[in-house]
């Protein structure tokens, strides 16, 4: 069955030509084979789609059922049968777009059945059904992960719960689950702690908790090692929501959590761009911690709504917002393992298949005109002369003099004093380098 006849052939380049010309579907940036930073468009982003909100949602919302056309989710439906039709319209949604990499969770691929054994025997056989598709269509996945989160079983968490039976469910499924990845050529395995947090603290031991996702972490990248596994271990993190507070908020967080528990060289992130605006910060201050302290692995695509406190998984559609973060990945040498994975979902009123596409191909493009940026503010080099110059004295002997292990407080504040101390303040030139910013994107073609 084709899931998506209004789309003939993959949605091809058009630059500049007419809409008409292409159905008004198609790349106006993202040349795949188009050069950048010594790679290609398609190397540099390595773009993957996301199984959950693309194929496993039915735009449903806390208010109303769900809006969209997914025959494989209509009740009544064989959970198998429902399985590979969803399987048959993802792979040509993948092969149509010519994106070259997909995500999913264990539980979006294969029914849960009524017991682990069921489970892993479902996902065994979409497993082997996906690896054919993927020989058919090239797309490769670029990681895979477990859903430890949906299930009422996981409510007060999966690694974290009160309960040890809990913990064994979830260690057993995310077994399947990095096997799975194993099996089918992955990239990555993610672990993101959705409800490894709490609601409130009047029935919470935290260094428990800590303790037992530390233990979980170790036991995941021991397992990783004894398959032979070559994929990157990742971490997402969230502040809140579902939870009120969430153990992997931030990226600092998660670093300071692996340095603690002995995991630094195990685990790296894969920063959401709408979590990191949830937990306060900018997308470009979440990448640029990540690759300054050597745990940048992977970017799920999106944007929230500022106007929204929650997940809203928008399509991007900034290029001011994504060219300083894709800037600092390009600085820090851009992806090996990790890529641009579309965490996106459509709204629940865009209820057309071909909707999907158009969210697809204008986020991409987005990501594209933001590559373009980067390389050329890397290329022009004003950012890192003027970071240069800023902090040119701690290049010197005074700097390296403060930084030597034998320089005391004592001697530094004698030095002070005998020297007539009086530094004069420096201008950052914060709106200098935000209009250069400004001016290379609006320049870049």
């Amino acid at each position: 069955m084709v899931f998506f006849p209004d789309i003939a052939e993959p949605v091809p380049f058009a630059g500049t030509a007419p809409s008409d010309e292409t159905g008004g579907l198609a790349y106006r940036v993202y040349d795949p084979s188009r050069v950048v930073a010594g790679k290609t468009m398609a190397e540099q982003l390595r773009i993957a789609v996301c199984y959950w909100h693309s194929f496993n949602w039915p735009g449903a919302d806390i208010f109303g059922h769900g809006t969209f056309d997914r025959p494989w989710l209509e009740p009544g439906v064989d959970p198998m049968d429902g399985a590979m039709a969803k399987q048959d319209a993802a792979f040509e949604f993948f092969a149509k777009l010519g994106t070259p990499y997909y995500c999913f969770h264990d539980v979006d691929m294969a029914p849960e059945g009524t017991d682990l054994r069921e489970f892993r025997s479902n996902l065994d056989a979409m497993v082997d059904r996906a690896g054919e598709k993927m020989a058919e269509t090239g797309v490769e996945l670029l990681w895979g992960t477990a859903n430890l989160f949906s299930h009422p079983r996981y409510a007060a968490g999966a690694a974290t719960n009160p309960d040890p039976d809990v913990f064994t469910h979830a260690a057993a499924q995310v077994r399947q689950m990095l096997e799975a990845t194993h099996r089918l050529g992955g990239h990555n395995y993610v672990l993101w702690g959705g409800r490894e947090g709490y609601e409130t603290l009047l029935n919470t031991r935290m260094t428990q908790e800590a303790d037992q996702l530390a233990r979980f972490l170790h036991l995941v990248a021991d397992h990783k090692r004894s398959i032979g596994f070559d994929g990157t271990l990742l971490i997402e993190p969230k502040p809140q929501e579902p939870t009120k507070h969430q153990y992997d908020y931030d990226s600092a967080t998660v670093h300071g959590f692996l340095e603690r528990y002995d995991l630094l060289g195990e685990y790296f992130v894969n920063i959401e761009v709408n979590h990191a605006t949830l937990s306060g910060h900018s997308f470009h201050h979440e990448v640029a911690y990540a690759v300054d302290n050597g745990i940048f692995g992977s970017v799920d695509a999106n944007r929230g709504d500022p106007q929204n406190g929650w997940d809203t998984d928008q399509f991007p559609n900034s290029v001011d917002d994504l060219a300083p973060a894709v800037y600092e990945i390009l600085r820090g040498g851009g992806f090996t393992t990790g890529g641009f994975n579309f965490d996106t979902k459509l709204r629940r009123q865009s209820i057309d298949r071909t909707d999907l596409f158009h969210g697809h191909v204008g986020g991409i493009d987005t990501l594209a005109r933001a590559l373009l940026v980067a390389e050329a503010m890397l290329d022009d080099g004003t950012l890192e002369a003027a970071r240069d110059r800023r902090y040119a004295g701690w290049a010197g002997d005074k700097g390296a003099h403060i930084m030597d292990p034998a320089t005391t407080l004592a001697g530094l504040a004698d030095a002070a004093v005998e020297g007539g101390s009086d530094p004069k303040p420096v201008s950052g030139r914060q709106e200098w380098l935000e209009n250069h910013v400004n001016a290379m994107t609006w320049s870049v073609s």
